[in-house]
């Protein structure tokens, strides 16, 4: 079969730079909001974050915790939240903002954020304002992926199925563009379409392949026309060479398919 290649984690940038630019305008409605307020909001948050830290030394807490108890009574005031610095540092590196976004990733990164880690995993795994790091991207990516962000775990995919930054895998490339893929990422429902179609880390399997190229056509924006066009193709490829009844059994996995989480 004549396939087309697989897609690389690059191709996700007019897509999201769209969903980033779109938050963005959101939140800037937001900022005439009243401050009356805020005086009493920040003494409050202190106070409390004053009480966690002394609570956690206390303890014997670690520092991660101790931030994050601060960055929880800060957003349940409604002062910080840390989805606005995770945007905002994903805006600044579409941007090529690079030190901008890092400065702002990186504490919410090192706090657990899930985007923040991935912008962070980015940086390092393009070389934008750090030198490039295949296995530091890896470790960033692999704490955004290990907490649901499709786009770490597709990126991870393609990582193992290159070797970069960790051994080259297919098996361990399958398994990340399946759990991206279960949750609706196109790029990786396309890479694991390819995977299925050449029994790379996986149990060739037609059926597998056609659901997964019929899945990613119908996912990719309907102006992304080179990503589509190659999904339908390879589709297409792997149909000329199934049976009707598998052709059937593909087309009737892809209808009852759903994301999962």
């Amino acid at each position: 079969m004549a396939l087309l290649p697989l897609f690389r984690s690059r191709g996700r940038e007019a897509e999201l730079q769209h969903r980033v630019y779109a938050l963005q305008a959101a939140l800037d409605q937001c900022k005439g909001v009243a401050r009356s307020w805020w005086s009493m909001r920040v003494r409050f948050t202190v106070a409390v974050a004053l009480v966690a830290m002394a609570a956690g030394f206390a303890l014997g807490v670690y520092r991660h915790t101790i931030k994050q108890a601060f960055v929880d009574s800060a957003v349940a005031v409604g002062l910080a939240s840390p989805a606005d610095g995770a945007a905002e540092a994903e805006t600044a590196f579409q941007k090529t903002d690079y030190a901008k976004a890092l400065k702002l990733a990186r504490p919410l990164a090192e706090a657990g954020d899930p985007r923040a880690e991935a912008v962070l995993g980015s940086a390092y795994y393009r070389g934008r304002g750090v030198p490039q790091n295949d296995s530091e991207a890896a470790k960033w990516f692999r704490l955004a992926a290990d907490q649901g962000n499709a786009a770490a775990r597709f990126t991870l995919g393609v990582m193992y199925g290159e070797g970069r930054g960790v051994p080259q895998d297919y098996a361990e490339a399958a398994r990340w563009y399946r759990r991206a893929a279960d949750q609706g990422d196109a790029q990786a429902q396309y890479n694991l379409g390819l995977a299925y179609a050449r029994g790379e880390g996986v149990t060739q399997n037609a059926v597998e392949a056609h659901m997964w190229f019929n899945l990613a056509a119908a996912r990719f924006p309907a102006n992304d026309t080179r990503n589509r066009t190659a999904a339908v193709k390879n589709r297409d490829t792997v149909a000329g060479e199934m049976s009707s009844d598998q052709l059937a059994e593909a087309q009737k996995r892809a209808r009852e398919w759903k994301p999962q989480s």
